[in-house]
């Protein structure tokens, strides 16, 4: 800044105001220094700025399970879109569904004196985050809840949109219905094989359990559950995916299979309606459930003292095809 003043003939303050975009500064003049800061290559220094100001950062910190996933990638661009409506810079990382990589990416989001984080949690225990929280930033979780500390969370109506789709199998007239799924150990997937296994009961139908497969969507597990299910004399009649990424992995599979079931997957994905059988899905609002968690973030970045909300937003059963092919 020296630098600046001293070849446009000002004052230091006179720069100030300049870069600030203060008033007090006759045009003529503020256009020579603006010309003497290109001509220099002059940045303002946002940190110190703001460390003497003594106000944050105005950057936030996502963590999520993994940005190339398309569901996360259109969560993300809701709530960057957002940060920029409020002037703030968004930083994100995958933790590629690991808790530890999760703890790290959100420390150091935090160690970057982020003004707030929203997760997408991996681990089973998030009070690393209380000291945090403690020190002013603010927490929000979004389509997991977290355990361990009480912040703000934003849902998906798991187990409603999976009784929605047992209940439109129901209605073409299946009773065996089939459920592939991640692993347990993830809230989402819990909730949506909870959500099957209620359903089947409430309508008054038994599950055999080789009609059930949980675990992560490889193309080895997807092969052998479907190999269960539909071998022997009373096959599935119908499926139920739980991701996005199983029902990909299950279409790549019974293309090569004669006996294909009825088909429901949880998530829609790209180029779902142009497969030779449209996909029927479960939707849910990732650009909603990004937006609505960011504001609430924003919101308690403003110093909102409201008790916590947790928000379940609800699904939509798109019907393409795959899922109307009655018995």
């Amino acid at each position: 800044m020296n630098d600046v003043a001293a070849a446009a003939g000002v004052g230091l303050k006179t720069v100030s105001r300049v870069v600030n975009g203060e008033p007090g500064v006759a045009e003529e003049t503020a256009s020579r220094v603006r010309a003497v800061i290109d001509q220099l290559g002059f940045r303002r220094n946002d940190s110190a700025r703001l460390l003497r100001q003594r106000r944050r950062t105005l950057s936030i910190g996502l963590v999520t399970e993994d940005l190339a996933d398309p569901f996360y990638s259109q969560l993300g661009r809701a709530v960057e879109e957002v940060a920029r409506s409020h002037g703030a810079l968004l930083l994100a990382g995958s933790s590629d569904e690991d808790p530890v990589r999760e703890r790290e990416l959100a420390l150091n989001f935090c160690a970057r004196q982020v003004d707030g984080l929203i997760v997408v949690p991996a681990g089973a225990d998030h009070s690393y985050l209380a000291p945090e929280l403690a020190a002013g930033t603010a927490v929000v979780s979004v389509d997991r809840p977290v355990s361990g500390v009480d912040v703000d969370t934003v849902l998906a109506d798991n187990r409603g949109g999976i009784r929605d789709g047992v209940s439109h199998f129901l209605r073409q007239g299946h009773r065996k219905i089939g459920y592939v799924g991640d692993s347990l150990d993830i809230f989402t997937a819990a909730e949506r094989c909870t959500g099957y296994r209620h359903a089947m009961a409430d309508a008054g139908l038994d599950v055999e359990e080789r009609w059930v497969s949980t675990g992560r969507p490889g193309a080895l597990g997807v092969r052998l559950a479907l190999d269960r299910m539909l071998s022997g004399p009373e096959p599935v009649t119908a499926l139920l995916c739980g991701n996005n990424r199983t029902t990909v992995t299950v279409l790549r599979e019974l293309a090569t299979r004669r006996n294909r079931p009825a088909l429901i997957g949880f998530d829609d994905f790209e180029l779902a309606d142009m497969v030779a059988v449209p996909v029927t899905v479960i939707a849910q609002d990732p650009t909603q459930m990004g937006r609505m968690a960011a504001e609430l973030l924003f919101r308690r970045m403003r110093g909102e003292r409201a008790p916590t909300q947790r928000i379940e937003l609800p699904t939509r059963l798109i019907l393409r095809g795959s899922g109307e092919i009655r018995v």
